[in-house]
Formats: C-alpha cells, structure tokens, sequence
C-alpha cells in the first residue's frame, strides 16, 4: 500500500480515543468527574507547593533546562499525537494521514536531539495543549454555567501552552517574578487551591 492510500489505524486505541472525545453516543468523560479531578489535581499540588516552598521553587527555577524532564513530557506528547492523527477525522485530508503518521515520530527523534534548549518548557507547553482538548470536550454544552470554571482554566493552559512552545524562555521569567517575593508566591499558590476549591464544591453539588 503507497503513501498516498487511505491508512486505516489499528483499533486497540479507538475506545479511549472516543472517551476523551465524545466520540461514542454514549458519551464520554464526565463534567462532574472531570471537574473532580481537576480540583483535586490543584488543590494537591497547591498545598504541597505551600507546605514545601524551597523545594518546589528550587524544581520550578531548575525546570527550564532539565533535559530529563523535557524527554519524559515529550515522549508523552508523542504518544498523544500519535492517537490522535490515527484516530481523530481529518476531513478531505484524510488521504493525507500516512504521511502525518510518519513525520510525527520522525520529528520526536529529531527534536529530542536538536531542540534541547528549554526541551521541558516547550514539551509541557505543547502537552498543555493536548490536554485542554478532553477538558474543554467535557464541558461542552453541559447545561449548568459553573461548568465555564472548566473552560477558563482550559484556555489559561492554552494562552500559557501557545507561548512555552514558541517563547519558553517566558517561564523561566515567570518562575523568577513569582518566586521573587514571598508575598508573590503565597498568592499564587493559595490561588491555585482556593481554584480547586471553588470547582470541587461546584463538581460536588452542581454538576
């Protein structure tokens, strides 16, 4: 079979590529549990960066440049694209799904050799994006507004993601002005949980 022939992808990942889409008629990941988890995810992290601020701060200033990491979120992002090109509808492109199915492992290896500068900040930004994708799903016309505390949040990540991908050394700015002051950082933090706070309570009652 060329290149250029329709290339039908295995059907071992088509189940969850429906769940994190809404893919089925059946539906998928739900408002409620999605906004669950979310608010758990900030309220955790949150607490911990307050409880442990030296080390937290210490891992966010080194983050930037810690090839490790950018190896392990990237290989992450790898995977994810690789589901999606095979499974997602590519419209009159669709001829053209072969070829995406082929370049995106080689660009993986590629840039995992020569993109090594600010690799984390830029896998995260890019892994930020592929996230907001299932999130802002869940929350898609669900009837009741709270639901929008989902998608402010989603496209915080998105703005965020946009600008680690094409401008990472800006986290490495951030991370300097957040951590600069003491007051700074508790603000930032105790943000994050009361967030997570906020959408727990509505996860529990509302949705």
């Amino acid at each position: 079979m060329g290149l250029n022939a329709p290339v039908s992808p295995p059907r071992m990942f088509q189940a969850l590529y429906d769940y994190l889409y809404h893919q089925n008629e059946q539906g998928g990941i739900p408002l409620k549990g999605t906004g669950i988890l979310i608010s758990l995810g900030l309220i955790a992290t949150h607490i911990w960066a307050l409880l442990n601020s030296d080390a937290t701060q210490s891992f966010l200033k080194k983050f930037p440049r810690d090839y490790k990491w950018g190896a392990i979120l990237l290989t992450i992002d790898f995977f994810w694209a690789m589901l999606l090109m095979s499974y997602m509808d590519m419209g009159e492109f669709f001829h053209l799904r072969s070829w995406f199915l082929l370049i995106i492992p080689a660009a993986f290896v590629l840039v995992l050799i020569f993109v090594r500068e600010f690799l984390a900040v830029r896998a995260l930004g890019a892994l930020m994006l592929l996230v907001s994708g299932p999130v802002l799903t869940a929350a898609f016309l669900q009837p009741p507004a709270s639901r929008l505390l989902i998608p402010i949040l989603a496209y915080v990540w998105i703005i965020a993601g946009m600008f680690f991908v094409g401008m990472p050394f800006l986290m490495r700015d951030w991370v300097n002005w957040i951590t600069n002051t003491t007051a700074r950082w508790k603000i930032a933090v105790i943000s994050g949980i009361a967030y997570g706070a906020v959408m727990l309570i509505v996860a529990l009652v509302d949705w």
